[in-house]
């Protein structure tokens, strides 16, 4: 049987929890009776937040420095309109600096029986997975006098990719590829590793490549021309050890060469080669392997999401083993690591030769630009200082490199906004030498 006037009135008050009954409510029920009730009606009359049904859609993954939109459906079962304030909560990663206030709160206003959808829009400012917090409801009555409040678990997962910022390289590098390839007018007089075609001799050819038989039958010098050879493997291996930790501007050495990593894989996808990915410092990391050459570069950004650096010394003679085992036969084993002379002496060199002696090997090393700048420093004594130490960095560096170098080892030392380019120049040299 419904309750209506002043009985109603009093359930409602009686309804209210035990804890709001203290001695500010005995002074106000005492003082000013009709407020109380008008208070107690408020809260009765305010939509239960309990019972809202709520489910997530929106973005699964978005590259760092994107935007993103989570939308939320919350349902109102009950026969009470819903009037309410609703906190979205997020990691504070998840958010640039200061817009968390804004983004994460929304207003509401949900008829019985109907549904309403708020989006959340999340500009990450980590790489990695970010997951919904707590979603808050504050459900006020007509009045606003009195809140319901409660929370509620809606799980949703938000991936946040490397943001590859060297894709725009992609296009000159592609040119530059399709040159190699033979696909455009433009031949080049690097020597590959397939026979490609006839023509005839420009001065300046290498003679080596002068077909013989081929000239005997025709009244003009015959030179073969060459294309790189397709399916070659590449393997990517990225150390992610002590030394990748190091913070080169406004990253660590690690995001440089994720993203050098992924520029190269989508080139050499592209030439037709197979590449596969091995992240390791003491342990595998991450392991990307005997994939189609159309899912070569998602499921290199989708493992490198979640990488970070640990800080623990790379066991190079672990990562020998491990990438000789990736490694089957003849390969292009790129190295993102260090050029500081310690890891290299005292870890890499020494089991060098085991991978030298069965693959290609190119190291790359991310440079610190701001050594560039301390090195061409003049004017106060200080200065002078910081070029003279700036100067003895480079020439350690410059040291390492060579010894590297004596080994058979190619080495791209870079900054990381010339770093992604660079590597993969030298890759396409590599091709056009007829070394892989």
């Amino acid at each position: 049987m419904a309750l209506t006037g002043r009985t109603a009135l009093l359930a409602a008050i009686g309804s209210l929890p035990v804890g709001i009954w203290g001695p500010s409510w005995t002074g106000i029920l005492a003082v000013n009776a009709p407020l109380a009730l008008a208070c107690a009606c408020d809260f009765a009359l305010a939509a239960p937040v309990r019972r809202l049904g709520l489910t997530r859609s929106g973005d699964t993954s978005v590259r760092l420095g994107e935007s993103a939109d989570v939308e939320l459906t919350v349902t109102n079962p009950s026969g009470r309109p819903l009037r309410a304030q609703l906190r979205d909560a997020w990691p504070p990663s998840s958010w640039q600096p200061g817009t968390e206030v804004d983004a994460s709160r929304h207003q509401l206003t949900i008829p019985p029986g109907e549904r309403r959808r708020v989006t959340t829009r999340l500009r990450p400012t980590r790489r990695g997975d970010h997951q919904a917090d707590r979603v808050t409801i504050r459900s006020y009555g007509p009045l606003g006098l009195l809140t319901r409040q409660g929370s509620h678990k809606v799980p949703w997962v938000l991936r946040v990719l490397p943001p590859f910022t060297s894709r725009k390289h992609l296009p000159s590098k592609l040119a530059r590829l399709r040159e190699l390839d033979g696909r455009t007018s433009v031949l080049t007089r690097g020597q590959g590793t397939e026979f490609d075609s006839l023509r005839d001799y420009v001065p300046g050819d290498d003679t080596r490549s002068i077909d013989w038989r081929a000239t005997a039958r025709r009244s003009t010098v015959a030179i073969r021309t060459w294309r790189p050879e397709r399916d070659r493997h590449i393997l990517l291996v990225l150390d992610t050890g002590r030394t990748s930790a190091g913070r080169v501007g406004d990253a660590p050495r690690l995001d440089a060469s994720m993203d050098a990593a992924l520029l190269l894989a989508a080139l050499a996808s592209r030439a037709g080669d197979r590449v596969d990915l091995l992240a390791y410092d003491r342990r595998v990391r991450a392991l990307v392997q005997g994939k189609a050459a159309g899912e070569v570069l998602p499921s290199v950004v989708n493992a490198l999401a979640t990488l970070e650096p640990e800080l623990v010394e790379t066991d190079a003679r672990g990562l020998t083993s491990t990438a000789l085992r990736t490694a089957t036969r003849s390969s292009l084993i790129v190295l993102l690591t260090s050029l500081d002379a310690a890891p290299i002496e005292e870890g890499l060199l020494p089991v060098l030769s085991r991978l030298t002696q069965r693959h290609t090997v190119l190291l790359t090393s991310v440079a610190d630009p701001h050594i560039q700048k301390m090195a061409a420093a003049r004017g106060t004594t200080e200065a002078v200082y910081d070029a003279a130490a700036a100067a003895q960095a480079h020439t350690e560096r410059h040291r390492t490199a060579e010894k590297l170098i004596r080994h058979g080892v190619t080495v791209v030392d870079a900054t990381p906004t010339e770093l992604a380019p660079a590597l993969a120049d030298a890759y396409l040299s590599l091709k056009a030498a007829g070394r892989l």
